[in-house]
């Protein structure tokens, strides 16, 4: 089982792959870690930060060539615990690659996402009404905007006859308009990894999973790697009011991210973000089960656009920061009746994958009944400095 775990998660090219995360180690605490062959190695002695170490300048070179790091696990058994044994603090487990970086998100990135989100705007967050209104909007703007660059001329054409078509959104205005939308998705250290439960508000009744690519950014504005992301969804919440965006997105252990961070070097690099297909997989207690894909071919704004409107003379982050790059599912499927759509149940599982990132596997559950999040920046300097690495 062990074995199959790990050949799941991380899949291909994962002997030429740099990989770092984090692992928490029982009666220690979080540990910066790469993988070595097939165990995987404490990395403090390089820096008691994930954030840190993505200041380094020989970043890759660093970890691929430091010398006597003392063995943790193997990764067979931190993904197994990770999945099968995350209440139980007895052995090391894989945690949210990620720590003092700022949480960040972009919505709105993909033209069939986009019209999801007009859909939802439209229907006040109601799903039974979501259907007729998407044939209502389509009959109107249409399905293919994937062609129109946004901020261009054309874009801001169509925007002046959407207008007076009294057909235009906010999610028009940052899918094809020339600012994207960057929020905040959650707090640094409030990600979850993989085997982690994700949490939905108790409260909502339609919801979803946001299968993504996550880059790491360090203060520079460097994109340093990628992994993968959930960015769970309330689309009830959001569909109500915009201004609900916080409530919808950032819940306890709604933000997703793993299972580990594959560095760019020479044979990985933003080129294969671009080309990456992101798989989505839902199973349910009810044995429902949903597929879907992402085609980061599909994206309407380059991840690098992305990433210079997240970071740069308007916004710095001394930390660096986690990127969201957005997704182009928004699952339509009925589950619970005609014409309702998609939402979640409790205990369904949920797989993001890609071959070069490997999986992401998390189990669905209220936000008020997953492990509180405790675990902050004053616990991580406190953990820090009693282990003697500040």
């Amino acid at each position: 089982m062990k074995e199959q775990l790990s050949a799941a998660c991380l899949r291909a090219d994962r002997d030429r792959a740099a990989l770092v995360g984090r692992v928490w180690v029982p009666h220690v605490g979080p540990t910066v870690v790469c993988v070595r062959g097939d165990d995987v190695c404490d990395l403090s002695s390089i820096a008691p930060t994930i954030s840190q170490l993505f200041e380094r300048h020989d970043l890759v070179t660093t970890v691929r060539n430091a010398e006597t790091l003392p063995k943790v696990t193997t990764v067979a058994a931190a993904l197994h615990h990770s999945y099968y044994g995350e209440s139980e603090d007895t052995a090391p487990r894989l945690i949210a690659p990620c720590d003092l970086q700022a949480l960040k998100a972009s919505g709105v990135t993909f033209v069939s996402s986009m019209l999801e989100r007009v859909i939802e705007e439209q229907a006040r967050g109601d799903p039974s009404r979501a259907e007729v209104v998407r044939k209502s909007i389509v009959e109107v703007i249409g399905n293919n905007l994937a062609t129109i660059r946004p901020g261009s001329a054309e874009a801001d054409r169509l925007k002046s006859v959407l207008i007076a078509q009294d057909a235009w959104s906010q999610y028009l205005e940052v899918g094809i308009g020339p600012d994207a939308e960057i929020f905040t998705k959650s707090q640094p250290l409030s990600a979850v990894g993989i085997g982690a439960e994700v949490g939905i508000h108790p409260a909502s009744e339609w919801n979803n999973p946001e299968p993504e690519i996550v880059l790491a950014i360090n203060s520079a504005g460097v994109a340093v790697g990628a992994t993968l992301g959930n960015d769970v969804n309330l689309r009830d919440f959001e569909g109500r009011s915009a201004l609900l965006l916080g409530k919808a997105k950032d819940n306890t252990s709604s933000c997703a991210i793993g299972p580990l961070i594959r560095l760019f070097d020479d044979g990985f690099d933003m080129d294969d973000v671009r080309r990456c297909e992101i798989t989505l997989k839902v199973s349910g207690p009810d044995n429902f089960e949903m597929t879907g894909s992402s085609s980061m071919a599909m994206i309407s704004r380059d991840p690098m656009e992305l990433v210079a409107q997240a970071i740069g003379p308007t916004h710095q982050y001394p930390d660096g920061l986690m990127l969201f790059l957005g997704t182009m599912f928004a699952p339509t499927q009925d589950r619970f009746g005609p014409g309702k759509g998609f939402t979640h149940a409790i205990g369904d599982v949920v797989t993001v994958a890609t071959p070069k990132l490997g999986a992401l596997v998390n189990r669905v559950n209220h936000a008020d009944k997953v492990t509180p999040w405790t675990f902050g920046i004053a616990s991580l300097m406190t953990n820090l400095h009693c282990r003697g690495l500040l």
